[in-house]
């Protein structure tokens, strides 16, 4: 018998991702709060990236909210929906993150029942990987949906958006005028 009880990938996965979907919902919320005081276009915050070979704000925000979806829909044995609009924006965005919650909380915990054994096959930029359903999301889709939503909050902080900890994760708690 593994290790495992047959909910665990459900409760390492979609309870994680539907409350780190809520926090990219808050930080787009800041985001466009932080623009209009600004009066920074939509469409310089959304292209503004940490490097030229980086992805933009807009296409890192994406990408994290449908690492949520390409990481519970095979471990559930669905296949992977997307909610990406045709042109990207702060409404898109938010439509994005909401239609992803709303499909994550329709996912049951009987369908994650043996999915840390499932055999899943996936990219990884050019590569292709075949990893069992523990690994997928231990090693692979948690640790991405972070690195993006990171680059989030990365790009939001260097364009002077102020934004700490508690922002991020939704747990912490400081002063505002508290700085490290």
């Amino acid at each position: 018998m593994p290790p495992y009880s047959n909910t665990t990938l459900y409760s390492a996965s979609v309870p994680v991702f539907i409350h780190y979907l809520g926090q990219i919902a808050l930080l787009l919320e800041q985001m466009d709060s932080f623009a209009n005081e600004q009066q920074l276009a939509e469409s310089a915050l959304l292209d503004a990236r940490l490097a030229d070979n980086m992805f933009s704000l807009g296409q890192q925000l994406s990408t994290a909210i449908n690492f949520s979806l390409r990481a519970c829909c095979p471990l559930a044995r669905e296949d992977i929906v997307s909610f990406n609009a045709e042109t990207l924006s702060v409404d898109s965005l938010r439509l994005q993150v909401q239609h992803s919650i709303q499909y994550l909380q329709q996912l049951k915990t009987e369908q994650f029942i043996g999915a840390e054994e499932l055999r899943i096959t996936t990219t990884a930029g050019f590569a292709k990987l075949e990893l069992t359903g523990l690994r997928y999301l231990q090693l692979y889709m948690l640790p991405n949906f972070f690195f993006h939503y990171s680059m989030c909050y990365a790009i939001l902080r260097q364009l002077g958006c102020p934004l700490s900890k508690q922002d991020f994760d939704g747990f912490h708690l400081y002063p505002s005028d508290f700085s490290f």
